[in-house]
């Protein structure tokens, strides 16, 4: 089955998904605050590997790439509460503020694990899905500017983040295709995030590769799913969606046609 997601306003919703997995690989374009209900959730980013669980609260910053695996756990629905901090909503609610300028912040994950003051705010909202009524939006601006300003209280830095409303500007395109190579995004996203349109991308790639980016990012995880068979002594099943492939026959065909012997083909060689 599909997620099932209920929204008592556009920016605050419900997730729920009881099959055996579910993954995506997205590029948010606003912040998200995730209450995790039950279930299990991993979040694969360029420099790390996130594992949450029941009770954990996490925020995940806009503009940044992540595989995302969902999975029930202990019979129980991959269930979470997500608010979305929009950048418009963000803006009005720092216009009054002033921000000092820090230094650049590191845009990974930032976990709060299953904080009281967060928690109560999230659980306050779930009464509002389960009678099924019109949730008014005043009320749901006072919860999201309520989750805000506690982020703000539990977290110095926070700030520097929420308060950042720059684009993406034009950068390494060689440096930053070599650390996210196994997120399978559309072109005009890995455009967007490098600072280019997709003509723009496309030229660029082609000068700095001598390949198509189609071509290049599966040489890519092809040689990196090899590494975790290899060196990580993953089984198949487990490195398939991590290296940027959709389905497990998808990936054994390619790995096949690259190397000469499938996935699980390997251990024999070895022995």
């Amino acid at each position: 089955m599909e997620f099932v997601t209920n929204y008592i306003t556009p920016d605050i919703k419900l997730s729920c998904y009881e099959d055996k997995l579910f993954k995506t690989e997205v590029v948010f374009d606003q912040h998200m605050l995730v209450w995790f209900i039950s279930g299990e959730t991993k979040i694969i980013q360029a420099d790390n590997e996130y594992i949450f669980r029941a009770g954990d609260i996490f925020l995940i910053p806009r503009n940044q790439l992540a595989t995302v695996i969902n999975y029930p756990k202990d019979g129980l629905p991959h269930k979470t509460v997500v608010m979305h901090l929009t950048t418009d909503r963000l803006r009005t609610f720092y216009a009054p503020i002033e921000v000092k300028p820090k230094a650049a912040i590191s845009q990974k994950i930032r976990c709060f694990s299953d904080h009281p003051l967060l928690k109560s705010c999230f659980a306050s909202v779930i009464p509002y899905f389960e009678v099924q009524e019109q949730f008014p939006e005043n009320i749901a601006s006072l919860k999201i500017n309520e989750a805000i300003s506690i982020l703000r209280i539990i977290d110095s830095e926070i700030d520097g983040i929420l308060a950042n409303f720059e684009e993406p500007g034009k950068i390494d395109l060689v440096s930053f295709m070599e650390k996210n190579f196994m997120f399978n995004m559309p072109m005009e996203k890995f455009g967007y995030l490098t600072g280019r349109s997709l003509s723009t991308f496309n030229r660029d790639f082609r000068k700095h590769f001598n390949a198509t980016p189609q071509k290049w990012l599966t040489q890519k995880r092809l040689e990196l799913a090899y590494y975790q068979l290899t060196e990580k002594k993953k089984k198949p099943v487990e490195v398939y969606l991590e290296v940027g492939f959709e389905d497990l026959s998808h990936f054994s065909y390619a790995f096949k046609k690259q190397f000469g012997y499938t996935p699980t083909g390997l251990g024999s060689r070895a022995g």
